[in-house]
């Protein structure tokens, strides 16, 4: 059985940082992409990170490049987040693809479809104040 569960969320001042971990376990990820989203209030989940577990080439949302840096170590998946800002706040979750069912010029463009997932973690809440 699959479990993503992440984890390091928190309070932060604007600045700040923070590093959101997610441990996969119930199978082997090599084969997978795994992307970061996030999701405010009454808002949509949209796209942050993602990176392919077997190649480890990234992408970046534009609001968060520069700021936010992706890396996996085993079954974990990690989010550094520096220089925070008041608007990414919200619930952060991560997501598990088995990029296999690509073309290889498709893979990083459908990490950044939340549509396309087959795995979500339970997610963890992000508060930056002013």
């Amino acid at each position: 059985q699959v479990q993503l569960v992440e984890s390091g969320g928190g309070s932060v001042q604007a600045g700040g940082s923070l590093r959101l971990s997610c441990a996969a376990s119930g199978r082997t990820f090599s084969t997978y992409g795994m992307g970061w989203f996030r999701q405010a209030p009454g808002k949509d989940r949209v796209f942050v990170s993602s990176i392919n577990w077997s190649s480890g080439s990234t992408d970046y949302a534009d609001s968060v490049k520069g700021r936010f840096t992706i890396s996996r170590d085993n079954a974990t998946v990690y989010l550094q987040m520096n220089s925070l800002k008041p608007e990414d706040t919200a619930f952060y979750y991560c997501g598990a693809e088995d990029l296999a069912l690509y073309r290889p010029y498709e893979r990083t463009p459908v990490l950044r479809n939340p549509q396309v997932y087959d795995y979500w973690g339970q997610g963890t809440q992000v508060t930056v104040s002013s």
